[in-house]
């Protein structure tokens, strides 16, 4: 009979595509994945991983048992949620992430709620970009990710996810405190034609979504400056070096010398979370849901009051 453990070591050099990419996917070392496959080659009788440069590729053989085991793994995540479900008990392990501001703006008050109406459940969380927490899901790294998109640019979701709204989070331009239009009300994004940006990495999908949102206002951007962490576009807008998009989810407090005012088109973030859906039944997955959704209303109430 074939080992559940060492399906699951396939699954995830199939998935990760490298003995290092799955023994960091599982926590385990990479000399433990290599000698849980040695075991499946000698249980199964083939060979199903071949040399590949200084890696390894799956064999036709190995592809086809990694099919297998995604799907039998699957069936393996209903039932365990099934059995969940029946016993109606919020416990074992939930591992979840959240891209940077939603860390800090949602997961201290989620998951001490969590943690004080659920002692068995062990929470482990982490800090993810949108599309790395989304792809830890689909390769089942993670039980949850709270992801974002934009009011004008959804982002895409694979197959067989499942989400939930959190909270839509209104975004401001921030600019230093002696900028022209820093005694305004509100502004538009066009009046910014010729200031220099602060932004997100190249590739990111925040920068992405500024890029496509400026230039569809006619605008071609002045990129500055990037950097990845809100605080530090904040500290490059108060020294005076540019402007940014600051939305209010975990961005207090806001350093000296800054202004935000709101954007008048109501540029907001949709944040959501997601998780797959052969794990839908979890008691877990629906009380982290529960926790989160109330974190996003007291954000909201807070941001709007």
């Amino acid at each position: 009979m074939l080992n559940l453990e060492r399906l699951r070591t396939l699954d995830a050099l199939a998935r990760h595509g490298s003995v290092s990419g799955a023994a960091e996917g599982l926590h385990v070392t990479t000399s433990a994945v290599s000698q849980q496959m040695a075991k499946l080659e000698r249980e199964v009788g083939q060979q199903l991983l071949a040399r590949n440069g200084r890696g390894v590729r799956l064999t036709d053989a190995g592809r086809l048992l990694a099919e297998h085991a995604a799907r039998i793994l699957s069936q393996v995540e209903l039932a365990q949620a099934d059995l969940e479900a029946q016993r109606g008990q919020v416990a074992g392990e939930l591992r979840l992430s959240a891209f940077p501001t939603a860390a800090r703006g949602l997961f201290p008050t989620a998951l001490a709620a969590l943690r004080a109406d659920h002692p068995a459940l062990r929470l482990r969380s982490s800090e993810l970009e949108p599309e790395d927490g989304v792809a830890g899901v689909v390769r089942g790294d993670l039980d949850l990710a709270v992801v974002l998109d934009w009011y004008n640019k959804p982002m895409p979701l694979p197959d067989g996810l499942v989400k939930a709204a959190i909270l839509d989070d209104p975004a401001d331009v921030a600019m230093p405190a002696g900028h022209r239009l820093a005694d305004r009300a509100e502004v538009g994004l066009e009046e910014f034609a010729e200031d220099e940006w602060i932004t997100w990495g190249d590739g990111e999908f925040c920068h992405e979504w500024l890029m496509f949102t400026l230039r569809s206002k006619g605008i071609e951007p002045c990129v500055g400056h990037r950097a990845g962490e809100t605080h530090t576009q904040l500290g490059l807008v108060a020294a005076g070096l540019g402007v940014c998009i600051a939305p209010r989810l975990g961005r207090d407090p806001v350093p000296g010398g800054v202004v935000t005012v709101p954007v008048r088109q109501q540029v907001r973030r949709h944040v959501y979370v997601v998780w797959r859906a052969d794990a839908d039944r979890r008691p877990s997955i629906r009380a982290a849901v529960e926790a989160l959704r109330a974190a996003g209303e007291a954000v909201t109430a807070r941001v709007s009051g």
